[in-house]
């Protein structure tokens, strides 16, 4: 057998190991068009930012040590410029000789990844804007980011790997400025989370604007021209294009293979195209959302990596191994502070008409009289039965594994009552005999079961004058900030200050972070307060919602 790999890195490089793994005696070829064929791409960020220092560090494998392990013949600076599926041929292209010749296969599968894009913007491909997707752009960006460490950079886009970049760009000593188009970074993640990091990035003296779209570049003898639609004109040594990437199917489109929805290269479970001996793993795949059924691209590399091992079962056995799809599970380091969303967040699965709840927690990551305990929020979405639907978690220490326990029981299909019930390891270094992940399924049980009624940072603003906002905190804590219009009763006293409170209004209740709220309530809801909310979160998610909120607004009105 005949086995042909168009593009390796995660997918197609992992396919190739598995196939040589599987069938000792096929003739595998792996076609790159680019230099290097496996690659820490996620770390790319991090050597230009000098994090990581040797930039050998950087190679999974190199072509002459993949061909030594698995008798692979790996042909990097090689373009497959045409695929003829009736034939079942390739051409390709040496990039360097400009020789062009064809090969033929058994089966093929496409590893062609995503591409950055570029809109066509006035200017931009003016010396000194780069985009970031391999190791030759990682080192135009050094060099050049080298000779400008006191600098400017500006950097477009406030996705995962834009947050990167600002954060290296930052620590070699740039001033740098993040633009976003939207009206907050990291658009897998809801809205509170997102002011939760815009406010850690804003603290790291890093210049935010939202709501801002760049409409052209200008280069001068003194640098960059970076102008917005207000009118603004920013200069910039460097500016880095971070403001997604499309899957490139061009290959796929030539040879008729089909599309999907999403405009991704349609695949069946089995990772196989609409030509049965083709197949595609990666970025430039698409296939349906285990959760909101939808068809969607994930770029992600853990997905892609995983593909590439399925896909060559499948390949060697005769389709055995179905690919159940991926929940989007991600994270990032921005500064200090650790992001990580899976599965679905609300805005998302409003738009997708799936009916949810949203629940927030705040938590310290271990025992609290152990040293070193920091906050950390997590924010779980969940259908009215209980089934988990999407996590989110903001925070320092131990917010990694969080997030992979939320994505291990959504991947499982289990609820929150898995999450409520969840064993852990525990000694105070490490947690609480409560876990984080426990708290969260413990206050989503609470309103599931109607014990804890919920409002949300957004909607204080639709109360009435009759409705009472109550914060029950300490009277220490509530004049060092409070929600406009609310009384004071810490939770303490309340049961001897009910004639305070009338039975005839809302009342709205809050506390720093939800728990003495939820005290306060169940204390009112059984002494004949029918009308009683707790607002989730507490008043430290909604001062960073309000801050992010108001500041937005500010920045926009003084840009216009």
């Amino acid at each position: 057998m005949k086995y042909i790999i168009v593009g390796a890195v995660a997918g197609g490089a992992s396919t190739a190991a598995r196939l040589r793994r599987m069938d000792e005696h096929a003739e595998i070829i792996i076609f790159e068009k680019g230099d290097y064929i496996s690659y820490a791409n996620c770390g790319l960020p991090y050597y230009i930012g000098n994090v990581i220092k040797e930039r050998d560090k950087l190679f999974v494998q190199t072509a002459a040590s993949f061909n030594s392990r698995f008798n692979i013949d790996v042909r990097i600076k090689t373009e497959v410029i045409a695929i003829d599926p009736a034939k079942k041929t390739i051409s390709a292209k040496n990039l360097v000789s400009g020789e062009v010749y064809s090969e033929r296969y058994d089966k093929l599968v496409l590893s062609p990844g995503a591409e950055p894009l570029r809109p066509p913007l006035p200017g931009i491909e003016s010396e000194g804007i780069f985009t970031l997707r391999n190791v030759t752009d990682t080192d135009y960006i050094k060099a050049y980011v080298d000779k400008h460490k006191s600098g400017k950079a500006v950097v477009i886009g406030g996705g995962f790997i834009g947050l990167e970049m600002a954060e290296n760009l930052r620590n070699v000593g740039m001033n740098v400025t993040i633009i976003e188009m939207g009206n907050q970074v990291m658009a897998p993640v809801d809205y509170p989370i997102a002011a939760m990091v815009q406010q850690h990035i804003r603290s790291k003296s890093v210049n935010l604007l939202l709501n801002t779209a760049v409409t052209g570049f200008e280069r001068t003898d003194k640098g960059l021209k970076v102008s917005v639609k207000s009118g603004e004109v920013l200069d910039a040594d460097v500016v880095i294009l971070s403001i997604g990437v499309r899957p490139d199917t061009r290959l796929a489109v030539n040879a008729g293979l089909k599309l999907g929805e999403a405009k991704g290269i349609f695949v069946n479970e089995y990772l196989q195209t609409s030509d049965p001996d083709i197949y595609a793993v990666g970025d430039a795949i698409e296939f349906n959302n285990p959760i909101t059924g939808r068809s969607m691209i994930t770029y992600l590399a853990g997905p892609a990596n995983k593909q590439g091992r399925i896909c060559a079962n499948n390949i060697v056995l005769g389709n055995v191994q179905k690919y159940n799809g991926s929940i989007n599970t991600a994270i990032v380091k921005v500064f200090d502070m650790t992001v990580g969303a899976t599965g679905v967040a609300s805005k998302h699965l409003k738009a997708a008409d799936i009916k949810h709840i949203v629940s927030t927690t705040r938590s310290g990551s271990h025992a609290g009289y152990y040293p070193g305990a920091e906050q950390m929020v997590i924010q779980i979405t969940f259908s009215p039965e209980g089934k988990l639907l999407g996590g989110q978690v903001a925070g320092y220490e131990g917010a990694d594994k969080r997030i992979d326990i939320l994505a291990s029981v959504i991947k499982s299909g289990g609820s929150i009552y898995d999450l409520a019930e969840f064993e852990h390891a525990y000694a105070p270094p490490y947690s609480s005999a409560k876990d984080p992940i426990n708290m969260a399924g413990f206050v989503a049980e609470n309103i599931l079961q109607k014990r804890l009624n919920v409002f949300y940072w957004n909607e204080l603003e639709k109360l009435n004058d009759d409705d009472l906002i109550l914060d029950v905190r300490s009277r220490e804590e509530f004049l060092a900030g409070n929600i406009e219009s609310s009384i004071n009763i810490p939770v303490d006293d309340l049961r001897g200050r009910l004639d305070e409170i009338p039975k005839d209004k809302n009342i709205y209740i809050y506390c720093e972070a939800g728990l003495r709220g939820y005290l306060a309530q169940r204390t009112l809801k059984q002494s004949g307060y029918d009308k009683v909310l707790n607002l989730s979160g507490g008043y430290r998610l909604w001062t960073d919602c309000v801050r992010e909120t108001e500041l937005s607004k500010t920045l926009q009105t003084t840009t216009l």
